[in-house]
């Protein structure tokens, strides 16, 4: 799979709450960083196993309600791919409704993800921390 279908298999995945999918996804020794998260959420998860705890978490609490890549850019390097996106989700416990736009930079190689950085806002950090 090229990075832009495997980000498309991402999408399809949020968007049908297959968090099972979404960790599958991930090298065995991939890394999922959030540069500018709060103090709720980890700064940078290393292996498939630490995004698969976390990822689990996560999802447990959220219905994403939409998932959208914006824009995806191609770069110089064939394994690196940005990605604009929105995510539409709502917190099940208090049904609060929030919009997360967010850049993601991903390095995959042979369809698995080795590096998923996202740069998202505080209000989403909010909801899902």
């Amino acid at each position: 799979m090229t990075p832009a279908q495997v980000l498309e298999r991402r999408r399809r995945m949020v968007i049908d709450q297959d968090i099972e999918g979404f960790i599958a996804l991930f090298a065995p020794d991939g890394v999922m960083e959030m540069p500018f998260a709060e103090s709720a959420l980890p700064g940078r998860l290393e292996g498939q196993a630490a995004i698969a705890e976390f990822s689990r978490r996560a999802a447990g609490g959220l219905r994403f309600d939409d998932f959208e890549n914006v824009a995806v850019h191609e770069t110089g390097d064939p394994e690196v791919v940005i990605a604009e996106t929105v995510t539409r989700a709502t917190d099940v416990a208090s049904g609060k409704s929030f919009v997360a736009p967010s850049i993601q930079l991903f390095r995959i190689r042979d369809g698995k993800i080795l590096l998923f950085r996202a740069y998202t806002g505080p209000a989403a950090e909010a909801v899902a921390g």
